[in-house]
């Protein structure tokens, strides 16, 4: 069986899910393509996978007649549901909303949606995310829904020992944009370096993808905080090497810090527990699948930097939770989220809609 994935750019929570349930569902005869309507870092992540980045709508129906898919998934990009009709393709179609950003962004995008759902979806698919699965309730109780987690694949991210980083180094992964709030982590950044001046800070992002006011803003807060001499940035890691930085990053006595308004999964948070690197983060509704607050990882309130750098400081200085929450939180990710279960869960969702199709044409 071939599946088509589709996404705008390959960056990202969505192009990490992508490459790993490609990799998983392989072991149970479905065979992943992804389409990639622009570029982006592509050339930062090389792939087996079968990968297509075009927006050129000849080439889209080329890739439709050659491959003949049984199931086309098109995250976010409801106008995609459409082009793809306009295109030629007739099989089933699942919108998969993942990557829709903040509560008010994703609740615009689905009113957006409905009309495209409405005439071309065969159902929706998301992970087990409130805010996400209340939307979706809410403007599409006609649609089948299929909520189940996405998965994370331990076999290929885990824990990797490099040589030791003689400093605590707290951590952010995310774009320049408002949701990810790259602020607050500067801000926390600059407050625990002052409490503990040992600290050092590490922001991973991707330069090419980002909101022009916030870009316009970063060096300039930076310079005003005063942390070019404690700030190192990584741009475009490749999602291979992650493994190795989280690894550091967790026996450096330092963290992952994840600072997002809200999150529909929030990969970089999983990752990081797999490679036994702490985190903690806001409790920003998609990261609540993998953290329970001093057992698995640690919350703070969005906004609340003091709590937050209160937070920091113990996850840095008390070591004996420091070390029960690097165990717990890599034991819930292999026992929630591995990739047998993910099987199960798509298998089904692919037959369930195989068949509302069959029946739907008879």
């Amino acid at each position: 069986m071939k599946i088509l994935f589709t996404f705008y750019v390959p960056s990202g929570g969505i192009d990490t899910l992508n490459r790993q349930r490609c990799h998983v569902l392989k072991h149970v005869g479905i065979e992943g393509h992804l389409l990639y309507t622009n570029p982006g870092s592509v050339i930062h992540n090389p792939t087996s996978i079968p990968m297509y980045t075009t927006s050129f709508d000849e080439d889209i129906a080329q890739l439709i007649r050659t491959n003949r898919y049984q199931l086309v998934i098109v995250s976010s990009d409801y106008l995609m549901l459409e082009r793809l009709r306009r295109l030629g393709y007739r099989g089933p179609i699942l919108f998969e909303a993942q990557g829709l950003g903040h509560i008010s962004l994703a609740e615009r995008t689905v009113q957006e949606a409905v009309p495209y759902l409405r005439q071309h979806a065969s159902g929706v698919h998301l992970p087990k995310t409130a805010h996400l699965v209340q939307l979706f309730r809410k403007y599409c109780p006609w649609l089948p829904q299929y909520s189940f987690p996405n998965v994370v694949n331990t076999d290929t991210m885990h824990y990797k020992y490099n040589p030791p980083v003689s400093t605590p180094i707290v951590a952010w992964v995310g774009r320049l944009e408002s949701n990810k709030n790259w602020k607050h982590f500067l801000e926390i950044g600059y407050w625990m370096h002052y409490y503990m001046p040992n600290v050092r800070l590490w922001m991973f992002y991707d330069s090419t993808i980002y909101v022009e006011e916030d870009r316009q803003q970063f060096e300039p807060f930076i310079q005003k905080l005063n942390l070019q001499h404690i700030l190192t940035i990584r741009d475009r890691v490749p999602h291979a090497h992650m493994a190795d930085y989280y690894s550091m990053i967790g026996d450096s006595g330092g963290f992952l810090l994840s600072t997002s308004q809200a999150e529909g999964f929030g990969y970089a948070v999983a990752e990081a527990m797999c490679c036994r690197c702490p985190v903690l983060s806001t409790d920003s509704d998609g990261v609540r699948a993998f953290i329970t607050h001093n057992v698995t990882g640690k919350f703070y309130p969005f906004g609340n930097i003091e709590q937050a750098v209160q937070e920091g400081r113990s996850l840095i200085s008390d070591q004996a939770l420091r070390a029960s929450i690097r165990e717990q939180g890599l034991f819930h990710i292999k026992n929630h989220f591995s990739p047998s279960k993910y099987q199960t869960d798509f298998l089904n969702m692919v037959n369930h809609v195989l068949v509302l199709t069959h029946n739907k044409r008879k």
